[in-house]
């Protein structure tokens, strides 16, 4: 069988960086990062896989799990956090897990990723269990930590899926569902944060984003479930609230909006829904 290439590792497309103005830096990294979004769209069919059985497993009550290991479960862990704010779903629904536990959200843990056996005892901390979705996140897709994982979960019957950034990737072939975007060298010799990185931040919004819609957590094109954490989220709920009641009175339906906690339960209040 022929070695596998990490794509992610060869070498830049460009030489000497260090001999470069700084608009040359700056125009070169740009250029770059337009093309992922084209290498996001050629694993739409793959994505959509991801998201139709995440939908159709948390809809019967189970959970999203994101791991992965630094730059990939940092990514991973963003995405969960964001989700009970702007849907109003409940933590715990939506659980990103990074190799070196919270302590790597910040700090590089060294060997962290290379250990095989933690991924899965992470996973079980929050029992999971068949009725899950879990979601393996590496750029280079040859994590140790991430593969045995889904590895693991294959052996108890969860749905597994992937995001890597190199074809025909280990971890790709650990995952049910695996979806790879291959956006190519980085800009700087495996920097995998960059080019790799962006790709799977804009997988994951799409993931999240859509599942989200699935669940019910959206109406039209608005997020009438966000909790209001701040004063311009109340301002925008008021906005919105507005809106679905067709009234002008500012200050009324800020009042209504306080009282109920979401656009959603206000307008079903407003209405007698």
């Amino acid at each position: 069988m022929a070695a596998f290439t990490r794509i992610t590792e060869q070498d830049s497309n460009y030489r000497h960086l260090h001999d470069m103005s700084v608009l040359e830096v700056l125009t070169s990294i740009n250029k770059e990062d337009k093309t992922v979004p084209d290498a996001v769209a050629a694993a739409i069919n793959d994505i959509e896989k991801v998201v139709s059985v995440a939908i159709e497993k948390m809809l019967g009550g189970g959970r999203l799990f994101y791991i992965g290991a630094g730059t990939s479960g940092r990514l991973g862990i963003v995405d969960a956090s964001e989700c009970p704010p702007t849907y109003g779903v409940p933590y715990g629904l939506v659980i990103g897990i990074i190799a070196g536990g919270s302590h790597a959200i910040t700090n590089a843990v060294e060997n962290a990723e290379d250990n095989p056996n933690q991924g899965w005892l992470d996973l079980q901390a929050h029992n999971i269990n068949e009725n899950d979705v879990v979601i393996g996140l590496a750029a280079s897709g040859t994590t140790p930590y991430v593969i045995s994982a889904l590895e693991k979960c294959n052996e108890h019957g969860i749905t597994t899926a992937s995001i890597s950034c190199n074809p025909g990737a280990p971890l790709s072939a650990a995952a049910k569902f695996p979806i790879e975007v291959v956006v190519g060298p980085e800009f700087v010799t495996g920097s995998t944060r960059m080019k790799s990185g962006t790709a799977q931040k804009l997988v994951l919004n799409m993931i999240s984003t859509t599942v989200m819609i699935g669940l019910g957590r959206v109406e039209d094109n608005k997020m009438v479930n966000m909790q209001l954490t701040n004063e311009k989220l109340v301002d925008r709920g008021v906005h919105m609230l507005m809106k679905q009641i067709n009234s002008d009175n500012y200050e009324a339906a800020k009042a209504l909006l306080l009282q109920h906690g979401s656009v959603k339960k206000a307008t079903d209040a407003y209405l007698g829904a």
